[in-house]
Protein backbone atom coordinates (compact mmCIF):
# COMPACT_ATOMS: atom_id res chain seq x y z
CA UNK A 1 0.00 0.00 0.00
CA UNK A 2 1.42 3.36 -0.96
CA UNK A 3 1.49 6.41 1.26
CA UNK A 4 -0.86 9.29 0.49
CA UNK A 5 0.54 12.73 -0.19
CA UNK A 6 0.49 15.26 2.61
CA UNK A 7 -2.22 17.25 0.85
CA UNK A 8 -5.34 16.04 -0.92
CA UNK A 9 -4.54 16.03 -4.61
CA UNK A 10 -7.07 16.14 -7.43
CA UNK A 11 -5.90 12.72 -8.57
CA UNK A 12 -4.00 10.58 -6.05
CA UNK A 13 -3.16 8.13 -8.86
CA UNK A 14 -0.80 10.56 -10.59
CA UNK A 15 2.77 9.93 -9.40
CA UNK A 16 5.42 12.43 -8.36
CA UNK A 17 5.20 15.91 -9.76
CA UNK A 18 2.40 15.01 -12.17
CA UNK A 19 -0.13 14.94 -9.32
CA UNK A 20 1.13 18.31 -8.08
CA UNK A 21 0.89 19.82 -11.56
CA UNK A 22 -2.74 18.72 -11.82
CA UNK A 23 -3.41 20.09 -8.32
CA UNK A 24 -2.06 23.57 -9.05
CA UNK A 25 -2.41 24.59 -12.72
CA UNK A 26 -1.34 28.18 -11.98
CA UNK A 27 2.10 27.01 -10.82
CA UNK A 28 2.23 24.04 -13.21
CA UNK A 29 2.65 26.17 -16.32
CA UNK A 30 5.78 28.09 -15.21
CA UNK A 31 7.33 24.92 -13.74
CA UNK A 32 6.79 23.06 -17.01
CA UNK A 33 8.08 25.99 -19.06
CA UNK A 34 11.23 26.07 -16.93
CA UNK A 35 11.78 22.31 -17.40
CA UNK A 36 11.23 22.68 -21.15
CA UNK A 37 13.74 25.55 -21.38
CA UNK A 38 16.35 23.85 -19.22
CA UNK A 39 16.16 20.38 -20.71
CA UNK A 40 15.02 20.80 -24.31
CA UNK A 41 15.91 24.27 -25.64
CA UNK A 42 18.79 24.96 -28.01
CA UNK A 43 22.09 24.15 -26.31
CA UNK A 44 25.54 22.71 -26.96
CA UNK A 45 24.69 20.17 -24.24
CA UNK A 46 22.41 17.51 -25.66
CA UNK A 47 18.99 16.93 -24.11
CA UNK A 48 20.31 13.54 -22.95
CA UNK A 49 23.25 15.16 -21.17
CA UNK A 50 20.97 17.70 -19.50
CA UNK A 51 18.60 14.92 -18.41
CA UNK A 52 21.63 13.13 -16.89
CA UNK A 53 22.43 16.26 -14.87
CA UNK A 54 18.81 16.43 -13.65
CA UNK A 55 18.79 12.71 -12.83
CA UNK A 56 22.11 12.84 -10.96
CA UNK A 57 21.07 15.83 -8.83
CA UNK A 58 17.72 14.16 -8.12
CA UNK A 59 19.52 11.00 -7.04
CA UNK A 60 21.80 13.01 -4.74
CA UNK A 61 18.67 14.62 -3.28
CA UNK A 62 17.21 11.13 -2.74
CA UNK A 63 14.18 11.98 -4.90
CA UNK A 64 13.29 8.61 -6.40
CA UNK A 65 10.57 9.86 -8.73
CA UNK A 66 12.64 12.65 -10.31
CA UNK A 67 15.83 10.58 -10.48
CA UNK A 68 14.16 7.66 -12.19
CA UNK A 69 11.90 9.63 -14.53
CA UNK A 70 14.70 11.90 -15.76
CA UNK A 71 17.10 8.97 -16.05
CA UNK A 72 14.45 7.27 -18.20
CA UNK A 73 14.26 10.41 -20.36
CA UNK A 74 18.06 10.38 -20.70
CA UNK A 75 17.90 6.72 -21.74
CA UNK A 76 15.36 7.61 -24.41
CA UNK A 77 17.53 10.44 -25.75
CA UNK A 78 20.79 8.51 -25.62
CA UNK A 79 19.52 5.09 -26.66
CA UNK A 80 20.96 3.47 -23.54
CA UNK A 81 19.90 0.37 -21.65
CA UNK A 82 17.57 0.73 -18.66
CA UNK A 83 20.43 -0.33 -16.38
CA UNK A 84 21.84 3.17 -16.86
CA UNK A 85 19.34 4.25 -14.20
CA UNK A 86 21.41 2.31 -11.67
CA UNK A 87 24.70 3.50 -13.16
CA UNK A 88 23.78 7.10 -12.31
CA UNK A 89 23.68 6.01 -8.67
CA UNK A 90 27.17 4.53 -9.10
CA UNK A 91 28.70 7.73 -10.51
CA UNK A 92 28.64 6.46 -14.12
CA UNK A 93 31.11 3.62 -13.63
CA UNK A 94 29.75 1.65 -16.61
CA UNK A 95 28.51 4.39 -18.94
CA UNK A 96 31.10 6.17 -21.01
CA UNK A 97 30.68 9.91 -20.54
CA UNK A 98 32.98 12.66 -21.70
CA UNK A 99 35.45 14.22 -19.28
CA UNK A 100 33.63 17.53 -19.87
CA UNK A 101 30.29 16.06 -18.81
CA UNK A 102 31.92 14.42 -15.79
CA UNK A 103 33.26 17.84 -14.68
CA UNK A 104 29.84 19.42 -15.24
CA UNK A 105 28.27 16.65 -13.15
CA UNK A 106 30.83 17.45 -10.44
CA UNK A 107 29.67 21.07 -10.50
CA UNK A 108 26.03 19.94 -10.35
CA UNK A 109 26.83 17.82 -7.29
CA UNK A 110 28.40 20.84 -5.61
CA UNK A 111 25.30 22.94 -6.36
CA UNK A 112 23.17 20.17 -4.86
CA UNK A 113 25.06 20.62 -1.57
CA UNK A 114 24.65 24.39 -1.78
CA UNK A 115 25.66 27.13 -4.18
CA UNK A 116 28.61 28.22 -2.10
CA UNK A 117 30.18 24.76 -2.47
CA UNK A 118 30.96 25.57 -6.11
CA UNK A 119 34.60 26.61 -6.26
CA UNK A 120 36.79 28.39 -8.80
CA UNK A 121 38.75 25.13 -9.04
CA UNK A 122 35.63 23.18 -10.06
CA UNK A 123 34.81 25.79 -12.71
CA UNK A 124 38.39 25.82 -14.00
CA UNK A 125 38.43 22.01 -14.17
CA UNK A 126 35.28 22.07 -16.34
CA UNK A 127 36.70 24.79 -18.58
CA UNK A 128 39.93 22.80 -19.02
CA UNK A 129 37.78 19.95 -20.36
CA UNK A 130 36.13 22.28 -22.86
CA UNK A 131 33.02 23.46 -21.00
CA UNK A 132 31.82 26.86 -22.12
CA UNK A 133 30.51 29.56 -19.82
CA UNK A 134 27.00 28.84 -21.15
CA UNK A 135 27.34 25.11 -20.39
CA UNK A 136 28.51 25.89 -16.86
CA UNK A 137 25.64 28.37 -16.44
CA UNK A 138 23.11 25.83 -17.67
CA UNK A 139 24.52 23.08 -15.44
CA UNK A 140 24.25 25.27 -12.35
CA UNK A 141 20.72 26.34 -13.27
CA UNK A 142 19.57 22.77 -13.98
CA UNK A 143 21.04 21.60 -10.66
CA UNK A 144 19.45 24.45 -8.72
CA UNK A 145 16.07 23.99 -10.38
CA UNK A 146 16.08 20.26 -9.73
CA UNK A 147 16.81 20.85 -6.07
CA UNK A 148 13.56 22.87 -6.08
CA UNK A 149 11.61 20.26 -8.08
CA UNK A 150 12.89 17.47 -5.82
CA UNK A 151 11.91 19.31 -2.66
CA UNK A 152 8.48 20.07 -4.13
CA UNK A 153 7.83 16.39 -4.91
CA UNK A 154 9.22 14.96 -1.68
CA UNK A 155 8.12 17.86 0.54
CA UNK A 156 4.50 16.98 -0.24
CA UNK A 157 5.18 13.24 -0.16
CA UNK A 158 3.83 12.35 -3.57
CA UNK A 159 4.06 8.67 -4.40
CA UNK A 160 6.37 7.14 -6.95
CA UNK A 161 6.44 3.71 -8.58
CA UNK A 162 9.47 1.77 -7.36
CA UNK A 163 10.61 -0.46 -10.25
CA UNK A 164 12.67 1.39 -12.84
CA UNK A 165 10.79 -0.36 -15.63
CA UNK A 166 7.66 1.59 -14.64
CA UNK A 167 9.36 4.78 -15.88
CA UNK A 168 10.22 3.76 -19.44
CA UNK A 169 7.04 5.06 -21.07
CA UNK A 170 7.20 8.27 -19.02
CA UNK A 171 10.81 8.80 -20.07
CA UNK A 172 9.90 8.31 -23.74
CA UNK A 173 7.13 10.91 -23.49
CA UNK A 174 9.36 13.41 -21.69
CA UNK A 175 12.14 12.94 -24.23
CA UNK A 176 10.10 13.02 -27.42
CA UNK A 177 6.99 15.03 -26.55
CA UNK A 178 8.49 17.50 -24.09
CA UNK A 179 7.32 18.95 -20.86
CA UNK A 180 4.68 21.39 -22.05
CA UNK A 181 2.47 18.50 -23.23
CA UNK A 182 2.02 17.47 -19.59
CA UNK A 183 -0.67 20.06 -18.96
Amino acid sequence: MRQSSYIELNDENLPGITGLLAYSPETAQPLLQLAEALLRSESTLSPGERELIAARVSYLNNCHFCHTSHAAAAIAHLGCDIEMIDDIKNDFQKMEISSKLRKLLDIAALVQKGGRFVTPEAIDAAKKEGASDKEIHDTVLIAAAFCMYNRYVDGLSTWAPVPKEAYQEMGQKMAFEGYLRQR
